[in-house]
């Protein structure tokens, strides 16, 4: 059990998320990647899609008066950003669900940040322009991620949008590659594994958890006295991890039954090992920490080394209250 740690966690109720599908937009080829991402998502969750673009709160300073412009900076920016929402206007013109398109002043990544608050999801491109998401990954696909009170799904360059005159582009797309999640007994763990159990069932297709098992080979010639049974310590350690997975796969199938959930322990480097997943998995998802939490103002290196190797869409989910996490197994990872 790890009651300890629950109550420090962000809470998290569906019923009180009326923005929907948050989706950062700034016009770039990624952020319409994730404009179209999100559609799909609120079309399948039956609920809103909010589309959210960021203009600059800086004060503009101008050493003689000719230097003035000659319409107000202020002005300037919010026609900007209005041209902007009007791109991802355009590109929804055959959308069938519910928008809401918001102009919000600030930085992008506080803006969303903010935002999550009131969001079942948000979803940003992995890259962008400079006025969004420039700095990244980087600012906003690190930053949001550590601190959002939802989960967030970065989508990566290659993401497959369909035919533009496809009329069923933003239907969402199901198909049998399962949903995997990287799991290591820890709470924040856990609460990734609810929550990609929860996508899984959405979509009707398997859950995937995968342990990671660091190779030994690396260290042998530092301990030849254990050289020789090197790897029979190591089959050893993976089934007692097989163990321990297996309890959390049926810890979670008592809170979703209506997903399949199989367990992998596999060897090698895990950050590694879910990239590589990424590109035959509907949906990867992992923590912001694990065990060896450092804190929540950056992600860790697992999922920061993730989103950077990314194939396919990754969610990230932060730490939230969740009253499950009561029974979840001790393990002993």
């Amino acid at each position: 059990m790890h009651s300890d740690s629950v109550n420090q966690k962000k809470p998290f109720d569906p019923a009180q998320r009326e923005l929907g599908i948050v989706v950062g937009f700034d016009g770039s080829e990624q952020a319409t990647l994730a404009l179209h991402y999100g559609a799909r998502a609120a079309l399948r969750r039956g609920t809103v899609l909010t589309v959210v673009t960021a203009k600059s709160g800086d004060q503009q300073f101008y050493a003689t008066l000719a230097a003035l412009p000659s319409e107000s900076e202020e002005h300037a920016k919010h026609e900007a950003a209005k041209a902007t929402l009007k791109k991802a206007h355009d590109y929804l013109h055959d959308y069938q669900g519910d928008v809401v398109y918001r102009i919000e002043k600030g930085d992008a990544a506080g803006i969303l940040v903010d935002l999550s608050s009131a969001a079942l999801l948000t979803v940003i491109g992995a890259r962008g322009r400079g006025g969004f998401f420039g700095r990244i990954l980087g600012s906003v696909a690190a930053a949001l991620p550590a601190h959002s009170h939802c989960p967030t799904v970065v989508v990566p360059r290659g993401y497959d949008t369909g035919a533009e005159d496809d009329p069923h582009r933003f239907d969402p797309i199901d198909d049998d590659s399962p949903v995997t999640v990287g799991v290591d007994s820890s709470p924040q763990s856990g609460v990734a594994a609810l929550h990609a159990a929860e996508v899984a069932a959405e979509r009707g297709t398997g859950l995937q958890l995968v342990l990671a098992l660091p190779p030994i080979d690396g260290w042998l010639a530092w301990y030849p006295g254990v050289a020789a049974d090197g790897h029979q310590i190591v089959e050893r350690r993976r089934e007692e991890l097989e163990g321990h997975i297996h309890e959390e796969g049926e810890w979670i199938s008592r809170h979703v039954p209506q997903v399949s959930v199989a367990t992998t322990v596999a060897t090698g480097d895990p950050a590694k090992l879910l990239a590589e997943a990424t590109a035959s998995s509907q949906l990867t998802v992992v923590g912001t920490h694990g065990r060896g939490n450092v804190g929540a103002a950056l992600l860790g290196s697992v999922s920061r080394n993730v989103l950077n190797h990314a194939k396919g869409p990754v969610m990230v989910v932060p730490e939230l209250h969740d009253s499950r996490l009561e029974d979840q197994p001790a393990g002993g990872f």
